[in-house]
């Protein structure tokens, strides 16, 4: 069954949070911890089924070793050329049973529910605004491709290979993990990375020509500086200033699937739902950061190129 009926089918706001809210519903009831592949695939097909009716194509990696299904969603646009991937988990920390002690309910702001906050609400952000790139005349100028894994939270020991491969082809990559500290995105995590450089300059004198020569100490200062720019937040930060809220980086502990793209694309993370209790028996989302943050994602596959 399709999340919504149709790319165009909201009235008024395309971002209404009460409708986007009861998609996240949808998901957030199909309990799916890791160990639990008969479950993760009910939810797989259930998300599959809701690109059906869009400029999209499909692919179901087979799951192994206990593990559950992975999704592979792309656009039927900007294939050819290194796009953006969204990275996205189905699976939880919250055992089979759980949703009776913590049923999907709402009181004030926030919405609870089992994997509510981590990761479900962020992954239905970044497909119901795709939904509404397929729904708008345009297409963005990149394609787009959205990765759903079965076994991020026991550190994707059967989809690490997949990430790796799609972020390689990636132009840039976006994670819809939760945002942190009052809805900062995640610009750095616990991990390293190691770069093994060879330079090769060519000798010549410096005043009679230098043009002949090569520096190899320019050249390193060039690659430092292409390094560091790989990590880059100032453009969400200018699209949700734009948008009307002040979106601020941080860094945090713990891993995420961005670990396995940030040494060789571009990579933000934290682009889910605010909210907080991620792995508790009170997680919860923010339902005032719905909108904002799902338009943040639509304005990033608009206008990144």
């Amino acid at each position: 069954m399709s999340d919504l009926k149709s790319p165009g089918s909201l009235p008024g706001n395309p971002f209404d949070s009460k409708a986007i809210l009861d998609g996240i519903r949808r998901r957030v009831e199909v309990e799916t911890p890791t160990a639990a592949p008969e479950q993760v695939n009910r939810l797989a097909t259930m998300v599959a089924d809701g690109y059906r009716d869009l400029p999209a194509t499909i692919e179901r990696v087979a799951g192994r070793d206990g593990r559950g299904d992975h999704l592979v969603a792309r656009s039927a646009w900007g294939q050819d050329q290194p796009g953006i991937l969204v990275l996205s988990h189905f699976d939880t920390v919250h055992p089979i049973g759980f949703i009776k002690r913590l049923p999907f309910h709402i009181e004030g702001d926030s919405a609870f529910g089992p994997g509510i906050y981590d990761m479900k609400g962020g992954a239905y952000l970044a497909y119901h605004a795709f939904r509404q790139i397929c729904a708008a005349p345009e297409r963005s100028p990149l394609g787009v491709t959205q990765l759903y894994v079965s076994d991020e939270e026991i550190g994707s020991p059967t989809s690490r290979a997949l990430i790796e491969a799609e972020g390689h082809k990636a132009k840039y990559v976006l994670v819809t993990e939760p945002a942190r500290d009052g809805g900062k995105v995640v610009t750095g995590r616990k991990g390293v990375a190691r770069f093994e450089i060879f330079i090769k300059g060519v000798p010549s004198h410096a005043g009679i020509p230098p043009q002949d020569g090569r520096s190899a100490i320019r050249e390193l200062g060039n690659v430092i500086q292409t390094l560091e720019g790989m990590n880059d937040p100032e453009h969400a930060r200018t699209l949700a200033a734009e948008i009307g809220f002040d979106l601020v980086d941080t860094r945090t502990s713990g891993g995420s699937d961005g670990n396995f793209t940030a040494p060789h694309t571009a990579t933000i993370d934290g682009l889910g739902v605010d909210g907080k209790g991620a792995h508790t028996h009170y997680e919860q989302m923010y339902i005032s950061s719905i909108e904002p943050r799902a338009r943040l994602l639509h304005r990033l596959y608009q206008t990144l190129q």
